[in-house]
């Protein structure tokens, strides 16, 4: 079976699960529909093993954003919010407005300084642009930041010079520039799920 070793203190990011990602009408075709599965699994996972976790809810500054505070967009998912205060590890709320878990507050390097963390996974909405910045973001931070792509997902696009790309193939660039590009490993929930569990069966 696949594996990925993972520190004793590896940190769960969960970035932006959030309601109004559901709004099809608004953002469009999405791709990975076993992500939401996957997320909560990595939740269990990380909750069982006593690991960290931070859950990252992005804030729309925009009017019109289904994320917007304010509007019930803005909440959790269901299965995420059950799941908070759950875990016997530490755990973290960050608030943001833009694209970075790094740029929200509490300030998340500080926080993963003062515990002691050096390697964490990153899941979550968008593939490639939240989840993906953090990721980014963590590595030119000196992390080691690992991304379950399964765990991830994202929407067909628009970009310039009429180019447009479906959500799988944003999905596929995201992998190839992080793990090519040596931001993040990139790898499967099942993976990460394993190297957590024998971690935490070896202490």
């Amino acid at each position: 079976m696949e594996m990925t070793e993972m520190a004793d203190n590896a940190a769960l990011v969960v970035v932006d699960v959030q309601k109004g990602f559901e709004e099809e009408e608004f953002w469009g075709a999405r791709n990975n529909p076993g992500a939401d599965e996957n997320i909560a699994s990595l939740i269990d996972v990380w909750q069982t093993t006593g690991r960290p976790v931070v859950f990252v809810r992005h804030d729309s500054p925009k009017p019109k954003s289904p994320l917007r505070p304010g509007y019930a967009g803005n909440d959790f998912k269901e299965y995420v919010e059950e799941r908070r205060g759950k875990g016997t590890g530490a755990e973290l709320l960050v608030t943001k407005t833009v694209n970075s878990a790094f740029f929200g507050t509490p300030d998340l390097d500080a926080w993963f300084r003062a515990e002691g963390i050096s390697q964490f996974v990153v899941a979550g909405i968008q593939t490639n642009m939240c989840a993906e910045t953090t990721a980014r973001m963590g590595g030119n931070l000196g992390y080691e930041v690992v991304f379950a792509l399964d765990a991830t997902y994202t929407f067909d696009l628009a970009g310039p010079f009429g180019w447009r790309r479906e959500a799988e193939e944003l999905a596929r660039a995201t992998a190839v520039s992080l793990h090519g590009g040596g931001f993040a490993q990139v790898v499967t929930t099942e993976a990460v799920a394993a190297g957590a569990v024998r971690g935490a069966a070896a202490r």
